[in-house]
């Protein structure tokens, strides 16, 4: 039977939950693959699973900031409209609470911000933290494979 390994390839159900329920839950649906170290997880999460067995289900919980860090009040701030609207649609409306996709300055990704509040001249205030930062975290995993 395989274990979880620093390099290996997943495929696995997981949950991760705050203290305001869940952000990410495959079960019920398709499950994930992921290959560990790629940073699809975040460290302290991917160190849950280092030893787990092909089969195995296991919830942690992880303490505030553990998993995601704290949260860091330089990671909000505020978007000036036109900068925004050089990144994607100008006719594209925004709302208090979404979450928005912006691209990482080389072009080649992408990272979620939440919108927190909007100015009348169309600027975007936007928190670039994880929405799990400084909370407790529970997280439940399923191995289904390990490649």
């Amino acid at each position: 039977m395989a274990h979880v390994q620093p390099d290996s390839f997943l495929t696995l159900h997981y949950r991760l939950a705050g203290p305001q329920g869940d952000i990410v839950n495959t079960f019920g649906g398709q499950p994930a693959t992921l290959s560990l170290g790629a940073g699809e997880l975040s460290p302290a999460v991917e160190e849950r699973l280092l030893g787990l067995a092909e089969g195995a289900h296991a919830t942690f919980d992880l303490p505030s900031g553990v998993a995601f860090g704290e949260r860091n009040p330089d990671m909000v701030q505020w978007l000036a409209r036109k900068e925004l609207d050089s990144m994607g649609d100008p006719q594209e409306r925004y709302d208090v609470g979404e979450v928005i996709h912006l691209p990482t300055p080389d072009g080649q990704g992408q990272f979620a911000a939440v919108v927190q509040a909007l100015r009348e001249d169309g600027a975007l205030k936007l928190d670039f933290n994880h929405p799990l930062a400084g909370q407790p975290v529970t997280f439940e995993v399923e191995i289904i494979g390990v490649l």
